[in-house]
């Protein structure tokens, strides 16, 4: 998706590609690849490909995108990280990074997700009493965290909004007998299936009304323009942690 995203963005040329070391692919070009009009060998040497590129779009695992963001360091280009499932330490190792190069590190890179965000805000700070917050999330079967990186987001916004940690009061799980829902808890609920792309629901439950906010992805292009985007966002920039916000102009 990045690829066919890139090849259609006149602002955008695609210096290099990679594939994990002892990959099939690699050695082949994309073109071979993918049957598009490109001539990018796939290669297994993150390093060397930097020193043809402005910016690397890394969607990976996070052992992996750390790896990427020192290599992105040494060699002064921009990264794009749509990585999820970092732990408190692995983003501190972005933001230090981001002191000596572009960063844009965002849990979703979908426009309309990012939207969904400033919506929450909004939303919570409104419905701030008298209505309980669940977020429900659905992914296919190989995704491999949980919550996904953008239900947490969302309970971050709205925890924010309402002046609250939501370290403190998530919920992630509920079995056997829970006793009344605690009003200030954000519940959290996953489900993995099949070939979900991504489904995100909000809700708000009042008394006699539900409010929900929805987000479904039906394809990963998204995801593919959200980054691209991202990527004409920082260029130029000498450094940086910036997310989807800052690209969007939501701030």
């Amino acid at each position: 998706m990045l690829i066919e995203a890139a090849l259609k963005d006149d602002q955008v040329s695609i210096g290099a590609a990679f594939d994990v070391p002892g990959s099939l692919v690699v050695g082949k070009t994309v073109g071979e690849l993918l049957g598009v009009s490109c001539d990018v060998v796939i290669g297994d040497d993150v390093a060397a490909g930097l020193k043809h590129v402005d910016c690397l779009i890394d969607f990976t695992r996070p052992q992996g995108t750390l790896e990427h963001i020192e290599l992105c360091r040494k060699a002064g280009v921009g990264i794009i990280i749509g990585t999820t499932g970092f732990e408190a330490e692995g983003k501190e190792k972005i933001a230090e990074a981001a002191r000596d190069i572009p960063v844009v590190f965002a849990p979703n890179m979908a426009v309309g997700v990012n939207v969904v965000f400033k919506l929450l805000d909004t939303a919570a700070r409104i419905l701030n009493e008298g209505y309980d917050i669940e977020i429900v999330e659905a992914h296919h079967r190989l995704k491999i965290d949980a919550p996904s990186g953008t239900a947490l987001r969302m309970g971050e916004v709205v925890a924010a909004a309402l002046g609250r940690s939501l370290e403190e009061c998530a919920v992630y799980g509920r079995e056997g007998v829970t006793g009344e829902r605690d009003p200030s808890t954000i519940g959290f609920a996953t489900v993995r299936g099949g070939d979900i792309v991504g489904d995100h629901t909000v809700m708000f439950c009042g008394l006699g009304e539900r409010v929900e906010v929805t987000h479904k992805a039906s394809s990963r292009m998204p995801y593919a323009l959200g980054s691209l985007r991202a990527a004409r966002f920082i260029a130029g920039r000498q450094n940086g942690l910036f997310d989807m916000q800052d690209v969007l102009g939501l701030r």
